[in-house]
């Protein structure tokens, strides 16, 4: 069997673990089995999405209208969050020279992406003949990793949007208010050049006589074998060179 098809089937052993068996002996309730599934493929519909209950519900109540609510989606979220299965990644509030209003909903990620190939019922071939997805994952395996770093760096992951579409995937900001803008993109020169473009707006907008610039602007990608930095000064960066 290949490395691959291994580190698959044990993504599936894990979801059928936290579905059938761990939901329940988390903090001794009694959950639905059934649910715990259908919250996780929703939930995987939606990753690297600021999603509410209220949508996860819907998706969730075929044959179950009647008795779920907001808050039995809640008490599953929480036990999830308990099982370090699903970590929200919270809104960045930045001085602006704008009038924007910033968006406060959390991002909602996985701990670890090959859940959301599990709760989906996909593979590789899968996501190479979906691009979408797949970038989509990719970005929540990106922020995974990041949050990594931020750690190492004394510093904390955030994600920032606004009331006019304009969105960050994730910004570093580090303890002492240096902080760093972070597009992730799979890869390929329209995508870079649509994350770069994110990345100059929202530099734009920051108001740097209330605060300092940022130390860097990144897109990170999932291909390449070497970073390298642009004319206008932003880094182009695979995931792969990532390093303390």
């Amino acid at each position: 069997m290949m490395e691959s098809e291994i580190a698959l089937d044990q993504a599936f052993d894990y979801y059928d673990s936290v579905c059938d068996y761990d939901i329940n002996r988390v903090d001794g309730v009694k959950r639905d089995s059934q649910r715990a599934r259908k919250l996780l493929r929703s939930f995987a519909r939606n990753i690297a999405a600021q999603v509410s209950y209220v949508t996860y519900k819907a998706d969730m109540a075929s044959n179950d209208s009647d008795t779920l609510d907001e808050d039995t989606v809640a008490d599953y979220f929480k036990a999830l969050k308990k099982l370090f299965v699903i970590e929200d990644l919270e809104a960045w509030y930045p001085n602006l020279r704008s009038k924007a209003a910033i968006r406060t909903s959390n991002t909602r990620h996985l701990v670890d992406p090959s859940i959301a190939t599990a709760a989906l019922g996909i593979g590789t071939k899968d996501l190479i003949n979906d691009l979408e997805t797949f970038g989509l994952i990719f970005e929540d395996m990106a922020v995974r990793d990041l949050r990594v770093y931020a750690e190492v760096l004394s510093g904390r992951l955030y994600h920032y949007r606004d009331n006019t579409g304009l969105e960050c995937d994730a910004v570093l900001h580090k303890r002492n208010g240096t902080y760093g803008l972070i597009e992730v993109k799979l890869g390929g020169e329209r995508k870079i050049k649509e994350g770069v473009e994110s990345l100059m707006a929202l530099a734009d907008k920051i108001d740097m006589t209330k605060m300092s610039k940022p130390s860097f602007l990144m897109a990170l990608t999932a291909v390449g074998d070497y970073a390298y930095t642009r004319p206008d000064g932003i880094h182009v960066v695979p995931i792969g060179c990532l390093k303390n």
